[in-house]
């Protein structure tokens, strides 16, 4: 499926328009499996996504909350996707805490607490080892190198296809990720990039030719659909091949 790319004014706009996206599509899961799940992404970009939704009324009871990736630190560490998610939305809202699924962070060895999250999804969508559960919504954010989630250029992380976590890393710094393809397992994959320091990485990500393992966001093609959303001065010079 050809992604759908949207430029939108400003920020604020952007925003405006990622809410509605998450909305209608976790009520559409809802309506139709029962229950929605979606996969948080962390950064700068999203933390007002997650302040407008927090100020939704939503059946939260049948909402499930997880993580496309995490640094490896506490959970109440000021660096923590989790802790940015609950104080900007989740510790707001009357979600039961059994629908939220962050990734465990205190066993002090990654590839460990990687399998235990590995173990946990399969465990929740009830999939065998070897098969990819779908998540109705996987959030992402862009580097300005490329990235998305932690899959960093040039990093073993990109070449795990066996696996649904792994461990990314940042400059020596070890992080829990989802792999290439539980990301392209998604429903629905959304891109929220916002700033003119993301339009070199855009460029290489939708030229026609460009290396992966240098833009990893390029891998992300998912079996559903697939949406940027961006801010114009993010994608103000980007001419989709």
């Amino acid at each position: 499926m050809a992604p759908q790319v949207d430029v939108l004014i400003n920020k604020q706009i952007l925003i405006e328009r990622a809410l509605v996206c998450v909305t209608t599509r976790i009520t559409k899961a809802i309506a139709e499996r029962g229950q929605g799940t979606i996969a948080l992404s962390g950064g700068s970009t999203p933390k007002p996504l997650y302040e407008a939704l927090a100020r939704q009324a939503l059946p939260w009871e049948k909402i499930h909350v997880f993580w496309g990736d995490e640094r490896y630190v506490p959970g109440d560490h000021p660096d923590s996707n989790q802790r940015m998610a609950r104080l900007a939305w989740l510790d707001q809202v009357d979600i039961p805490e059994a629908n939220i699924h962050p990734m465990p962070t205190a066993a002090a060895d990654p590839e460990q607490d990687a399998q235990a999250y590995e173990n946990e999804l399969a465990t929740f969508f009830q999939v065998e080892a070897g098969h990819f559960p779908a998540f109705d919504l996987v959030l992402l954010g862009l580097g300005d190198d490329g990235h998305t989630a932690s899959l960093f250029p040039h990093t073993p992380a990109l070449t795990v296809g066996d696996r649904l976590i792994t461990v990314g890393n940042k400059d020596g710094q070890p992080r829990l990720t989802f792999t290439i393809p539980l990301i392209n397992q998604a429903r629905s994959v959304v891109f929220l990039v916002a700033g003119a320091s993301k339009q070199q990485a855009l460029g290489e990500i939708f030229a026609l030719e460009a290396d992966p393992q240098q833009y990893p966001a390029r891998y992300i093609q998912p079996q559903g659909e697939l949406l940027w959303l961006l801010d114009q001065a993010a994608g103000e010079n980007l001419r989709p091949s």
